[in-house]
């Protein structure tokens, strides 16, 4: 019985010591699998690290090229270029004022581009605030087109309602963000 229960327990050992190898074939495959994942993970973010970068390297170096290009700004929003509620006509006091612009332009005889600005205040739909910004820019457009300034060197954008320069909780803040404003760049 000795020698019985010495090949039974001989065999039991075996047997956990198979099993231990299993275990640990298992354990180095799962460990493999787990790894070649983060190797894979590793280099998926070391691109998407890469891509930003160079994306953030690129609007940097606009911003380097466009700080260079400013020359000036005219904010057509005093009383006589401050637009009625709803309307985007130009009033004479407001044609003058572009005249002495487009003189200034013209007297500067540089090449420069003009983005004119549309504003508007909060009252009313955005979406009806970005038309009617886009209105106002484009009434500034066709003026300076028909004096003199080219189109190709003219653009137009509608900010609406987003960019206010007085609260529009009053009548005077909400007049003062009806307004064009005239970037000029080099």
């Amino acid at each position: 019985m000795n020698r019985t229960m010495m090949i039974a327990g001989a065999l039991a050992l075996g047997g956990l010591s198979l099993g231990g190898c299993a275990t640990k074939d298992y354990v180095n495959k799962q460990v493999a699998s787990v790894s070649t994942r983060v190797d894979a993970t590793d280099q998926h973010v070391t691109t998407v690290e890469g891509t930003a970068k160079d994306a953030l390297d690129r609007a940097v170096a606009a911003g380097k090229l466009a700080e260079g290009k400013f020359l000036y700004s005219e904010v057509l929003s005093d009383d006589s270029m401050k637009f009625r509620v709803n309307h985007y006509d130009l009033s004479p006091e407001a044609q003058a004022r572009l005249d002495a612009f487009i003189d200034k332009l013209k007297s500067d005889n540089k090449n420069v581009y003009v983005e004119i600005q549309g504003h508007t205040d909060s009252t009313g739909t955005k979406d009806y605030n970005y038309h009617l910004g886009e209105l106002r820019a484009e009434a500034v457009r066709r003026y300076l087109n028909q004096h003199g300034v080219a189109l190709n060197r003219v653009n137009t954008i509608s900010y609406g309602p987003d960019a206010p320069v007085q609260p529009n909780t009053t009548r005077e803040g909400r007049q003062a963000n009806r307004r064009v404003v005239l970037i000029v760049l080099a």
